[in-house]
């Protein structure tokens, strides 16, 4: 190989070193991802930009992403694996205990109980009204969420935690 040919592959190291982290780290652990539609209002509003977090436990209340039929949806869990939701006259009950959902935005659709199983949860937009969530398409199993979103990070008025 010839002297120029090694000093362009030498000063090109860096740079693909810096690539391979980048990709390592938006597939492993974080990514950046966009809201889209109006599901998450109050919260989050679409066109808003916030962080993916790949790894670690799902909370009550989170706000996580689905993958549904290979299209992400943003959602906030409500019931975790094991528990038991419903919702009678616009009221959401979880193990029968009344829900104080400051966070949301209209009216819930009443719904049967539904008990989950032990990788399961049940997500709801904030945006009752609006929202495609587990009311429609039942209970998620874990592996198909794809992370936890607590950052928003654009615009940068509403840069900051996810309440």
């Amino acid at each position: 190989m010839n002297k120029k040919i090694k000093n362009i592959i030498k000063e090109l190291i860096p740079y693909v070193v810096i690539l391979l982290v980048v990709v390592l780290i938006r597939t492993y652990l974080v990514t950046p991802i966009m809201v889209n539609g109006p599901s998450m209002q109050p919260t989050l509003s679409g066109g808003e930009i916030m962080i993916l977090n790949k790894r670690g436990k799902i909370d009550r209340f989170d706000v996580v992403v689905v993958d549904i039929k290979s299209e992400d949806i943003i959602k906030r869990v409500i019931a975790m694996p094991g528990e038991t939701i419903s919702c009678e006259n616009g009221i959401v009950y979880v193990n029968d205990r009344r829900q104080d959902e400051e966070y949301s935005k209209g009216i819930t659709t009443d719904f049967d109980k539904v008990t989950l199983g032990e990788d399961e949860y049940f997500v709801l937009g904030d945006n009752r009204e609006n929202s495609l969530d587990s009311r429609r398409f039942g209970a998620f199993k874990e592996e198909q969420i794809k992370g936890t979103a607590k950052l928003v990070l654009f615009p940068f008025n509403k840069f900051g935690n996810i309440e």
